[in-house]
């Protein structure tokens, strides 16, 4: 149990419900801060603004997904204020106090630095992305059905990355019956995607493995589907860019020679807030038990 343990949940989606609910139920003391216009209540949780809280009691402070920006303002889509984390207020926390987000920010890097705070990326842990490329397959798999006029089964996919999610894109467009190729790095990822019975080829290679595709699924977050990959790509082909913003695509590029291409981060909170929402809440959970609970109680 978290008796006792005073958790800040500033800002995010409808996927920090459930982190609020499983909290509640581990019986820690919540402050909501950003949740002014939830209508939902919670019994043991307390909508408050920041300035009202002492930073002194807090032992936990739990961002959005997307952390902060460079002014420390955080999502808060259950409220029309302004949600910032600033420097000088984390810095009055107890020096135990640990920040949990989904992905780092250079702000938050560098805030948490100065202060001496540990930062804790919750989608940087194997588990939790592993859980999570489930629902993000789902929603991938629904773009593609929405956005093409062909089937999955026969279809000619190219799959960018064998990553957490990536390997499970690879296989479940594999048993669906497409022809799938893998792009990657590494030799080793090279060596799996063979051994997975797909069609392998390194990404420095890709602009001579776009030519035949239906559909392009980007995993790496890093500018890979330049104008000049695109240029030997067919004009039909779709592609779903699902790294973290602005992706990996050269979407002025990709629109001026009609190929269709979706940027879609965060697709579990779209398609499936609920099941993404209890996989953060169940690996939170974990690591704030692992911290704040001794052994034995």
């Amino acid at each position: 149990m978290l008796t006792d343990v005073h958790i800040v949940i500033m800002g995010g989606d409808a996927r920090y419900l459930e982190v609020i609910r499983k909290l509640n139920e581990l019986d820690a003391k919540i402050s909501l801060v950003g949740f002014d216009q939830l209508d939902q209540y919670f019994t043991g949780a307390a909508k408050v603004d920041l300035e009202d809280i002492n930073p002194a009691t807090v032992d936990a402070i739990v961002l959005p997904v997307s952390g902060a920006n460079e002014e420390g303002v955080v999502e808060a889509i259950f409220s029309d204020h302004v949600v910032r984390l600033t420097e000088e207020w984390l810095e009055k926390t107890p020096e135990h106090c640990i920040v949990y987000t989904g992905i780092s920010t250079p702000y938050l890097e560098r805030v948490s630095r100065h202060v001496n705070r540990e930062l804790v990326k919750l989608f940087e842990r194997d588990d939790l992305a592993i859980y999570n490329s489930v629902p993000t397959v789902e929603g991938t798999l629904m773009l593609v059905i929405q956005n093409t006029d062909i089937t999955i089964h026969q279809s000619r996919v190219a799959i960018l990355g064998l990553g957490r999610t990536g390997m499970t894109l690879a296989r479940t467009f594999h048993a669906l019956g497409a022809h799938v190729k893998v792009g990657a790095r590494k030799r080793e990822h090279i060596a799996r995607i063979t051994e997975m019975g797909m069609t392998p080829f390194y990404i420095k290679d890709l602009e001579h493995h776009v030519s035949d595709i239906d559909v392009c699924i980007n995993t790496v977050p890093a500018k890979i589907l330049t104008g000049r990959v695109l240029a030997h790509m067919p004009p039909q082909a779709l592609i779903v860019d699902i790294a973290s913003k602005p992706g990996g695509t050269d979407f002025r590029y990709a629109e001026k020679r009609g190929i269709k291409a979706i940027l879609a981060p965060s697709l579990p909170g779209i398609v499936a807030p609920k099941t993404a929402g209890r996989i953060i809440a169940n690996v939170l959970s974990e690591l704030l038990l692992e911290e704040f609970v001794v052994e034995g109680d």
